[in-house]
């Protein structure tokens, strides 16, 4: 049987686009008739996805697979780190979870992974003609490089050929490059067929004297200069530039970036409005009067109630709550709202704190994860949101705690609260409570705003895969595919 050829994407630093030219090479693949799955064989991040199998998985290979038109699978991406702390994760192999380690712990037993990794990896290649892997970080961190199980040594173990991307947006991208070049092994730099300059703006003539210099050095082409691209695609990645507090617009909608915010991308939908600001915001002097405040989920929910607690962000929503200003929370945010949540069995350090008694339920950490796809109709929302009601929803839950008002929705007053991450993501969710906000405000919507989102978020991997393809030399692309390592 003929096994797929594999593409690996590796970049010189965290955040330098990889995870979007891996999109977008799985578009141009599908464009031009491949049938290609995207992998990365170790994610760390607290965004993460449930499968149809109720399985765990990071929300980039979810990206880069309905970039392929396919439906994501946790053979994508079979290991998942997500942080607890500054110095440890909990670590999920196959979609399950195998437990919390520290992160000298990890580095010793993650060589014992491998077996996973390659069996997930082996089905893939047995079903597709391209693989596209991811790699994680720079492949050129010394202290790492042994029994590196995402960069190289995935590179080595699935003999696949590397396109080493940098970021000339951060400034010094030769540097970058050819630092990266020079402290790989001989045999590891054997396995880079190409560079390629991500996130460029300007003339692209003033840069080519160094292409040529750059060439000199590293003695492999560079495959493309990609320009900075503005397409609205869900970015995983926590130095994600949407991250920030932004100015405000005629709706103000402020997330609270809690320390360790997970799947902030539930709240994307919102920021497709162009009179809508969609702020992340770390204290009170950014929070200032939104029109809405939204607590997201969070991977340390006490310790994250703890922080707002402490830094006056709880008490000033507090405040806002009983002026009737909108609070929505979402997982962890959902457990904040409530009265109380108590950890027996030691999931986030123990013992029990006070909720912000906004809603009438309480929250137990059990043993067990929930995680479940789910779906349904609004039904029973009173308030601002209640236009909600009648329109259907679809999303995932991911959450160890379990709380005493099931409901998919629980609310008191103008306290909303779910479980449900992608809540927002169904055509006319976002658009309906955008509608509400304006209407509170007295002001008009903009009606040439209502659009398909699944249409939508098409049209975006298509322009994503269209720059790319335009900045990058797709035969020399197909080169390097044919010919491996």
């Amino acid at each position: 049987m003929k096994k797929a050829r594999p593409i690996m994407i590796q970049g010189t630093m965290s955040n330098a686009g990889k995870s979007l030219i891996c999109a977008a090479l799985c578009r141009i693949f599908k464009q031009d008739g491949y049938s290609v799955a995207p992998f990365k064989s170790q994610n760390m991040a607290l965004n993460s996805f449930i499968t149809e199998e109720g399985l765990e998985m990071g929300r980039a290979q979810v990206v880069q697979a309905e970039a392929a038109g396919i439906k994501p699978s946790v053979l994508m991406n079979p290991i998942l780190l997500k942080p607890t702390t500054d110095v440890g994760s909990q670590v999920i192999v196959n979609g399950e979870v195998r437990g919390n380690m520290k992160a000298s712990d990890y580095f010793k037993y993650k060589k014992q992974l491998i077996p996973d990794i390659m069996h997930a990896y082996g089905i893939l290649e047995e079903k597709n003609d391209i693989i596209v892997i991811e790699g994680a970080g720079s492949p050129a961190e010394i202290n790492l490089k042994s029994d590196d199980i995402v960069n190289m040594g995935m590179a080595k173990m699935a003999k696949a050929p590397v396109l080493l991307v940098g970021d000339i947006d951060r400034g010094g991208v030769f540097a970058q490059l050819f630092g990266t070049v020079s402290l790989l092994d001989a045999d590891e730099r054997d396995i880079v067929k190409a560079t390629v300059i991500n996130k460029f703006r300007g003339d692209k003539t003033i840069l080519e004297p160094g292409l040529d210099m750059l060439y000199n050095l590293v003695k492999v082409p560079c495959a493309g200069v990609v320009p900075y691209v503005h397409v609205d695609i869900d970015d995983e990645d926590s130095l994600s530039e949407k991250l920030s507090a932004g100015m405000r617009k005629e709706i103000d909608i402020a997330v609270i970036l809690l320390p360790r915010i997970s799947n902030f991308t539930d709240f994307s939908p919102f920021s497709r409005f162009s009179g809508v600001s969609l702020r992340y915001v770390k204290n009170l002097f950014e929070l200032g009067s939104p029109d809405l405040i939204i607590i997201p989920g969070t991977k340390s929910t006490m310790s994250d109630l703890k922080w707002m607690r402490q830094n006056g962000l709880e008490a000033e929503i507090l405040k806002k709550a009983s002026r009737n200003t909108p609070v929505f929370g979402i997982c962890g945010g959902l457990q904040m709202l409530g009265k109380k949540i108590s950890d027996p069995f030691d999931t986030e350090g123990g013992g029990e704190i006070n909720g912000m008694s906004l809603l009438d339920t309480e929250t137990v950490f059990e043993k067990q994860k929930t995680r479940t796809q789910t779906d349904g109709v609004f039904d029973g929302i009173k308030g601002i949101f209640e236009p909600l009601n009648g329109l259907r929803y679809r999303g995932y839950e991911i959450h160890m705690g379990q709380s005493t008002d099931t409901s998919a929705v629980i609310q008191k007053n103008s306290i909303y609260g779910s479980y449900i991450h992608g809540i927002f993501d169904e055509n006319g969710i976002a658009e309906t409570i955008v509608r509400a906000l304006y209407k509170s405000r007295g002001m008009e919507f903009n009606e040439n705003e209502v659009f398909d989102i699944s249409a939508y978020r098409e049209s975006q991997y298509d322009l994503l895969a269209d720059t790319v393809r335009e900045a990058m030399d797709m035969e020399l692309i197909y080169k390097i595919l044919e010919e491996g390592i």
